[in-house]
């Protein structure tokens, strides 16, 4: 990301100034997204960002740290993650040192000096909210759909009042309220609990248009004719029955891989042979080496 951040003025003063800082660091953002996200600043909600695996989703949350020139925290949900990986965990190591210390002198300690908030080690939830930054820090959930729903409901806690409660110290509230983006590829529905406390949008996948223009904002030393060779050619492949779609990475990618060999055009013999940047399952790799890609230039999408 291309990091210019702004003043310590109010950020964002409108929808113009979401949608310009994107476009900053090379996300560029339709209308509807930047009104929901200028109304989740604005109003201290929670976003909820659903869509399919690679559409982007995940790096609204880094641009939109980027353009305001904040902090961001990412936590990566997964199977089994519990709240020492997302909130906090406490130093073991340095309570037994301070608990030899004690003994050494002969001093004796109470459970409220062994469990200081000196010892907390901080996670990413714990730091967005303690986040004490001229601007709101932005938290990251990603993929929230992989976790399982009890960790779904501690999240609830955050989401409606941006606390969290510590047994061994109390509840702990933010300083700033964090802007919180919330991901997920719906692999599972996520509760009505959860909607009703954040705002919502569905992000599609782009336009030809749109795609584009995103490859020459990301990649900006590209050909124009090849960016658009390869968006055509990766948006015909996610029509096709595949294992797994390209996303938008996979054109990027794609569009560099080109480069990366010196040329400056798509055509049969390479886009066989570099069907790797844009193609992650052996299935889909070899239906397409086979056969397909031949298929896609003489269609003339390529």
């Amino acid at each position: 990301m291309r990091a210019s951040p702004p003043g310590p003025s109010r950020w964002p003063a409108g929808i113009a100034e979401v949608e310009d800082g994107l476009r900053g660091q090379g996300y560029l953002p339709d209308e509807a997204l930047a009104t929901v996200l200028f109304v989740s600043c604005d109003l201290g909600r929670p976003l909820l960002l659903e869509g399919e695996a690679g559409v982007g989703k995940t790096e609204v949350a880094k641009a939109l740290a980027a353009a305001a020139g904040t902090v961001l925290y990412r936590l990566q949900c997964y199977e089994g993650i519990d709240v020492s990986q997302a909130l906090y965990d406490w130093d073991f190591r340095r309570q037994i040192l301070y608990l030899r210390s004690v003994e050494d002198t002969a001093i004796k300690t109470s459970q409220a000096e062994l469990f200081d908030p000196a010892f907390l080690v901080e996670r990413p939830i714990m730091k967005a909210l303690r986040h004490d930054g001229p601007r709101p820090a932005v938290l990251l959930l990603d993929e929230i759909d992989r976790a399982d729903e009890a960790f779904e409901a501690f999240l609830l806690e955050v989401l409606s009042d941006y606390q969290v409660t510590v047994p061994e110290i109390g509840t702990i509230s933010a300083r700033q309220r964090p802007w919180v983006i919330i991901t997920s590829n719906r692999t599972r529905e996520l509760h009505d609990a959860t909607k009703r406390r954040c705002l919502y949008h569905w992000i599609d996948w782009p336009t030809l248009e749109r795609e584009v223009a995103i490859v020459l904002a990301r990649v900006p030393h590209a050909p124009a004719v090849l960016a658009e060779q390869v968006t055509r050619a990766v948006q015909r492949l996610r029509r096709m029955d595949l294992y797994k779609s390209p996303g938008i990475a996979e054109t990027l990618d794609w569009v560099e891989t080109v480069l990366s060999l010196g040329e400056g055009k798509l055509d049969v013999e390479l886009a066989r042979r570099s069907l790797g940047a844009v193609l992650k399952n052996e299935q889909d790799y070899k239906r397409l080496v086979s056969s397909d890609v031949s298929t896609l230039i003489a269609d003339g999408v390529v």
